[in-house]
């Protein structure tokens, strides 16, 4: 017998934990070479584990929903086994009583059970923080972190079970009302008629992260945002002239999203500013133009960044844009894809927004907001026309970018979207 040993990969260093999602193969069963065998979520993006050898999953250490770090182990695998036959461990013997009987519940994770782990009871600074603050002690609480210890997601759920203690309590015995279902993902009620039925869905940790990064950014930035409306039709005249050129010349259809990021670039070179950051008491400015495309993707919202944006075609924006929305919709997406940006775009309007207060990225100390394109009544010349507009929204810290910077900023993104021929001659 030839055992491999199974490790969590290496994680940014902004990242201490990661959870894993499902184990895509069972104890006995073959496992080829670069197989993937699970997947795991960080706070950023999701990362696959391929298998480092072929043979047969021996053991699986750690279960779904465990927390676990950077080259933890987590499963062996076996070179020379056969599938069908499981390395029998002393892990997989002690669950084995717990899995005989039919109707018996699945193990709990191997980190979170045993009472005489030298860390359980003993919660991460992030946790004890939130055990402190309700009244909770981690001795009563079951840590899924190594060895036991409480993470901060082990303290929010026990915090969340405290809170709904009280309420279930003062329920009358003889109620009707479906008990609430906590569940690891959503549950359709369609269909459900009777009961008013509830559930609870615990958050992924990317959609943590981006909460507290949410909230973080409305603490600390002193945020204001200023409007201003474009005429698209130069723009729009432009593509439909050349977009089928463009496809068959580049291969990806000629979208808007190439024009705004152009058009931001445009802005930030004449107003600096708006492309800094704060670090302390200092503005650092950047030289470099990396530029982060907010992405809705099943897990949540992600941002991956155009790097030296400023240096890129139009067909070149384009293509990575395409490539970073397939990348989000498959979970594809890697942490140094995401790292960074110095100036974000949200784009609203694919969803048919017409307006919208974008909040900042930090430490980012810009973002702007753009939305559907709709046929409006605007004068021009004294005459009412029928124009399509856009509506842009740029989102400041009001800390180090002063009025005057955020809205000649807006303007000049204004001006080079309605006169295209701007960003090719800089002007």
């Amino acid at each position: 017998m030839a055992l491999v040993e199974v490790k969590v990969p290496q994680l940014s260093e902004s990242v201490a934990e990661a959870t894993l999602l499902s184990w895509k193969k069972k104890p006995g069963e073959a496992v080829a070479q670069d197989e993937i065998l699970i997947e795991i979520e960080t706070d950023k993006v999701v990362l696959e584990v391929p298998a480092p050898a072929a043979g047969v999953m021996a053991e699986i250490i750690e279960a779904d929903g465990a927390t676990v770090t950077a080259d933890q182990l987590i499963a062996k695998i076996d070179t020379e086994g056969k599938a069908g036959a499981a390395v029998s461990t002393p892990a997989a013997a002690a669950a084995a009583p717990a899995a005989a009987p039919a109707a018996a519940p699945a193990p709990a994770p191997v980190a979170a059970a045993p009472a005489s782990n030298s860390a359980a009871g003993v919660a991460m600074p992030s946790a004890a923080k939130i055990l402190t603050e309700n009244n909770l002690s981690a001795a009563n609480v079951a840590g899924t972190g190594k060895d036991g210890r409480v993470t901060k997601g082990d303290a929010l759920a026990a915090a969340a079970n405290k809170a709904s203690a009280p309420a279930a309590a003062a329920a009358p015995a003889a109620s009707a009302k479906p008990a609430l279902q906590q569940v690891a993902a959503p549950v359709a009620l369609s269909g459900i008629t009777e009961g008013r039925p509830e559930q609870r869905v615990p958050m992924s940790r990317l959609r943590a992260r981006v909460a507290e990064r949410l909230l973080q950014s409305q603490a600390t930035n002193a945020i204001l945002t200023t409007f201003n409306e474009v005429n698209m039709q130069p723009v729009m005249d432009m593509r439909n002239k050349y977009k089928d050129k463009f496809e068959k010349e580049h291969g990806v259809k000629l979208g808007f999203m190439s024009f705004f990021v152009k058009a931001a670039v445009h802005a930030l070179k004449k107003y600096p500013v708006l492309n800094a950051s704060v670090d302390g008491n200092d503005i650092v400015y950047h030289g470099y133009f990396d530029i982060g495309i907010a992405v809705g993707s099943p897990r949540g919202l992600v941002v991956p960044i155009l790097r030296n944006a400023d240096q890129m075609s139009l067909a070149q924006i384009e293509q990575k844009i395409a490539e970073y929305g397939a990348k989000a919709k498959d979970g594809k997406l890697s942490i140094e894809e995401m790292t960074g940006g110095t100036f974000s775009i949200s784009n609203g309007g694919v969803f048919g927004s017409m307006l919208s207060t974008p909040i900042i990225n930090p430490p980012q100390s810009a973002i702007l907001g753009i939305h559907a394109t709709k046929d409006r009544a605007v004068v021009e010349n004294g005459q009412i026309v029928i124009r399509p507009i856009n509506y842009l929204a740029m989102s400041y810290d009001h800390r180090i970018i002063d009025g005057r910077e955020a809205v000649l900023g807006l303007v000049a993104m204004k001006e080079a979207l309605e006169d295209p021929a701007r960003l090719l001659l800089d002007l």
